[in-house]
């Protein structure tokens, strides 16, 4: 795996060293690729589940064929 430095600072360290801590990570950098896939998520959610709760499955009822013209 290639690696490269980074300045961050020393605010970004603290927090990045209570993330590592939390999560059990074993570097900063698995520490900032779980918190870049919680963020990915949190937005998938936000845009793809707009009307999460408020649609209910399809029923027969529903189906196109079985309505009168």
């Amino acid at each position: 795996m290639e690696t490269t430095t980074i300045k961050v600072s020393r605010r970004t360290l603290k927090m990045l060293r209570f993330y590592r801590d939390l999560l059990g990570a074993h570097s900063y950098d698995e520490v900032i690729q779980v918190l870049l896939k919680e963020y990915r998520r949190k937005l998938i959610d936000q845009y793809f589940g707009l009307d999460k709760g408020r649609i209910s499955s399809f029923t027969e009822e529903d189906r196109l064929e079985d309505r009168e013209v």
